[in-house]
C-alpha cells in the first residue's frame, strides 16, 4: 500500500497574466505514483484526484468543456459559483456535483474567503478541452497528433 498525508503535498499555484484566473492544487494521485504523460493505463490511473484551491475574486480557469473527461467536485470549504450551460449555480462546503463530456463549466470565487474543493477526473488519453467564450481547442495527445492550425496561448481571447 502506497500511503501518503495530503499535508505533505506542496500546493502549485497558477496565474494568468492579468490576473483574471489563478488557483493552487495538491496534486494527489500524483504523489501516489501516477504518471500523467505515460500511456501505460497502469502507471496513468484510471482517475486522477487533487484539492484545489480558489482565492477571493478568481476562477481557476476560463469556461470549458472536456471531450471526454468526467469532472467530480466536492466543495470542501468557502462558497462561489459553478457557471455551466443552463446559467449559474451557488456552491457552498458540502456540495457535490459532476460534469460529463461536452458539459462546458466554470468555478468562480465569489466569496472572501478561499473556496477548496476535490476534484476527481478519469482523464483519458486523447482529451481535448473546447473553450466556448473565446472558440479555441486544447488538445491533448502523449502519443502521435496532427494538427493544423495557428497556435494560441492560453489565456488568449479570455482576460
Amino acid at each position: 500500500m502506497r500511503k501518503i498525508n495530503t499535508k505533505d503535498i506542496v500546493e502549485v499555484t497558477w496565474a494568468s497574466p492579468k490576473g483574471k484566473f489563478g488557483g493552487a492544487g495538491k496534486e494527489i494521485s500524483e504523489e501516489l505514483g501516477r504518471k500523467p504523460q505515460s500511456t501505460d493505463l497502469m502507471e496513468r490511473h484510471p482517475f486522477d484526484v487533487e484539492i484545489s484551491r480558489i482565492s477571493p475574486g478568481k476562477s481557476a480557469c476560463p469556461y470549458h468543456s472536456h471531450s471526454a473527461q468526467w469532472e467530480f467536485y466536492h466543495v470542501i470549504s468557502g462558497k462561489g459559483i459553478c457557471r455551466h450551460e443552463e446559467g449559474k449555480t451557488v456552491i457552498e462546503a458540502g456540495d457535490a456535483f459532476i460534469f460529463k463530456p461536452g458539459e462546458p463549466h466554470e468555478l468562480i470565487n465569489d466569496g472572501t474567503e478561499d473556496l477548496v474543493l476535490y476534484v476527481v477526473a478519469d482523464n483519458p488519453m486523447g482529451e481535448s478541452c473546447h473553450y466556448p467564450d473565446s472558440q479555441k481547442w486544447f488538445v491533448r495527445s502523449p502519443e502521435r497528433k496532427l494538427i493544423r492550425s495557428e497556435g494560441v496561448e492560453y489565456y488568449d481571447g479570455e482576460e
